[in-house]
């Protein structure tokens, strides 16, 4: 099987811009992941990147098999993750366009697979940490390098969809002191963590959640706007970063395990 160093799940184009790039279909003990992974290189590393919501973006958050994507890039021996994803601000000072790369995360989500210990062996893996330090760390210096503006801690709290959520629970998340809200963190990276790989997420602001006061409603011709241009800072942040990867695993993430029953 091919194999790859780090992997990167994300909105469809950025494998595009990889060299020599092979598509792989990977089956999994859990189904059927969300497409074919797209391996390539990248400043002479080896990245499998994969489209969470498909290469048509024809899974919605709540349908995307998790579990399958995340089995996959263990399967290729990646030991390191990047999370990527389009994002809500749930605070004035979180502006449209910034960048936010959170340390914590709250699940609001219902039903969905979000562990590999089904049992009969109980396992139980610390959440405390979530994130891969290493990782962090190096995308907030990459968008300092790059000028992106950075928000270098934050919590994203991620809400089942398809909808939207009402202005009251956006102003009960804001009220709580959340950062960002999105669909798809979770439990994408806590999935990582049971597999002792690194991950990070880099949520890209987009738009104002409904429940944020004191700030101008937001057109659906600016969100497109600002989406467009967030994909093309991401693109250079992970061309700028990816190349400076560790080549041994994350302690953090390989010592998931260590203290789990």
């Amino acid at each position: 099987m091919a194999d790859a160093e780090i992997g990167v799940f994300g909105g469809s184009g950025f494998y595009s811009f990889l060299d020599n790039v092979e598509a792989v279909a990977i089956d999994t003990p859990y189904g059927v992941p969300s497409s074919k992974v797209f391996m390539g290189t990248l400043g002479g590393r080896k990245v499998a990147f994969l489209p969470r919501h498909g290469v048509d973006h024809q899974l919605p958050a709540h349908a995307i098999n998790y579990r399958a994507n995340l089995w996959v890039m263990k399967e290729l021996g990646v030991n390191f993750i990047f999370g990527p994803c389009a994002c809500g601000s749930l605070q004035p000072e979180v502006k449209i366009g910034d960048f936010v790369v959170c340390d914590q995360f709250v699940d609001r989500t219902t039903g969905r697979k979000d562990t590999f210990y089904d049992g009969p062996i109980t396992t139980h893996v610390s959440a405390a940490d979530p994130y891969s330090p290493v990782l962090r760390q190096l995308l907030i210096d990459g968008c300092k390098d790059l000028g992106i503006p950075v928000h270098e801690t934050g919590t994203v709290v991620v809400i089942q969809g398809p909808r939207f959520s009402t202005r009251a629970e956006s102003k009960w998340f804001a009220s709580a002191g959340w950062e960002v809200i999105n669909m798809t963190a979770y439990p994408e990276g806590f999935l990582a963590r049971e597999l002792a790989i690194g991950y990070a997420n880099v949520s890209l602001i987009t738009d104002y959640d409904v429940g944020v006061e004191g700030v101008p409603p937001v057109t659906h011709a600016e969100v497109v706007k600002t989406f467009g241009e967030n994909n093309d800072k991401l693109r250079k942040l992970l061309f700028h970063v990816i190349p400076k990867v560790p080549t041994e695993p994350d302690p953090h993430a390989a010592s998931a395990l260590d203290g789990a029953h």
